[in-house]
């Protein structure tokens, strides 16, 4: 699944083209992108044609693109395999599921290709609503969505108190959106591996330095995957562009499984984990006492 790198690229891709453009017409083809979208097909298409397009926002991995003549905005969520590519008018792509056709006042028409593969992503519109936490308005869908620790209003102390209270591991702890927002599994394992935390280790038996140390790896591990692009393993995610990110060939825990650990050279081994794997070194992250 796309996770925080990934969609900002998507982000940063689409602002350029997006930001003053008008929506000329709408193609919903697979009413199933659709599941957020709280009416049919025509709604969508109706209430998004001829409106104005502001600059694109995220939170977490949920991207946004707020509407110019109303508290409302086409929410986009890339699910498993969704992909945003920018193309010019008459440019298809295979299982593209909605396309919107664009004016913009500087590049001229462009086209839009929402594209989904296993069709777990989505596209809706929203109304925007104001946050607990600042005076931004974001999407209904968007407010249980905690900040990411990309975000300048990132609140830290919070952060460390919250996960340190939790009655939970650490790993399904930084998988909860509603505590930090678009860690996946990928940069989840890779953070844990940088901090050299076990993916079980009970978020109670975190020292305050520990949980700092770990925060302080997910943005330094974030930071690199956006300098690469994001993650690609396969066709599965691309940018605006169409191209594949470069951090798979970063990484040093997530699908590397018996290589050797970079750190200790001993094998990096996979365990099931809520209905997925975690990806470790046996050695250099063992679970830790409260006391360490």
């Amino acid at each position: 699944m796309p996770e925080l790198p990934e969609v900002e690229v998507v982000r940063a891709g689409l602002a350029p083209a997006v930001t003053g453009a008008r929506v000329a017409a709408v193609s919903v083809l697979d009413e199933r992108s659709l599941r957020r979208h709280d009416g049919p097909a025509e709604d969508f298409a109706g209430r998004l044609t001829g409106r104005g397009m502001l600059a694109p926002r995220r939170r977490g991995k949920f991207l946004w693109i707020p509407l110019d003549d109303a508290d409302e905005a086409v929410v986009v969520h890339l699910g498993m395999s969704g992909q945003v590519l920018l193309r010019t008018p008459g440019t298809d792509d295979p299982r593209t599921r909605i396309r919107l056709e664009l004016e913009h006042p500087g590049h001229g028409p462009l086209r839009v290709n929402f594209v989904d593969q296993r069709i777990f992503g989505s596209m809706a519109i929203d109304r925007l609503v104001p946050t607990a936490d600042s005076d931004e308005l974001i999407p209904s869908q968007v407010a249980h969505i905690a900040r990411d620790p990309i975000d300048p209003l990132f609140d830290d102390a919070r952060f460390h108190a919250r996960l340190r209270s939790r009655q939970t591991t650490v790993k399904r702890a930084l998988l909860d959106q509603t505590l930090v927002s678009g860690i996946g599994n990928i940069y989840a394992d890779e953070s844990l591996w940088a901090a050299r935390i076990h993916y079980d280790q009970p978020t109670s038996a975190l020292s305050l330095p520990k949980s700092k140390l770990l925060l302080a790896e997910v943005r330094a591990v974030l930071a690199r995957a956006l300098e690469e692009g994001g993650t690609s393993f396969d066709t599965q995610y691309l940018n605006v562009n169409g191209q594949s990110g470069y951090f798979a060939h970063s990484l040093r825990a997530y699908g590397q499984q018996g290589k050797p650990c970079p750190r200790c050279g001993r094998p990096i081994v996979r365990e099931q984990f809520m209905n997925r794997g975690s990806h470790f070194c046996p050695y250099c992250q063992r679970v830790r006492p409260a006391s360490t």
